[in-house]
């Protein structure tokens, strides 16, 4: 009985948390990705249309950092339901963004 207990909460435990060398792992990328953009900005070194696309590669990097190193989405053995769900609001969330957005720029009333 007691291998069935300390196999069992052991199990868990492990399984939900990740070691201390992916959390720093994911964490000196997450300050190499928020310098790079804010080094780009600050020192106005790429034209106004480069600059937002490394700061939007740099968003999208930042994301999946911080699913792998800090989610623990790739470490998941069981169904797949909260990538699923993940990928849903992403998807939600970029027609709700991109319609504002086609609404801003493409509105012939307001001009």
């Amino acid at each position: 009985m007691a291998q069935h207990q300390t196999g069992a909460g052991s199990h868990g435990h492990d399984d939900s948390h990740g070691s201390v060398k992916s959390y720093v792992i994911g964490f000196i990328l997450s300050i190499v990705l928020t310098i790079i953009p804010l080094g780009v900005v600050m020192n106005h070194m790429l034209s106004r249309t480069s600059t937002m696309v490394v700061i939007l590669a740099a968003a999208v990097l930042q994301f999946l950092v911080q699913l792998f190193f800090f989610m623990h989405i790739r470490e998941s053995n069981g169904p797949r339901w909260n990538v699923m769900t993940l990928i849903f609001g992403v998807v939600i969330l970029l027609t709700i963004v991109g319609g504002s957005v086609w609404i801003m720029e493409y509105n012939m009333v307001a001009h």
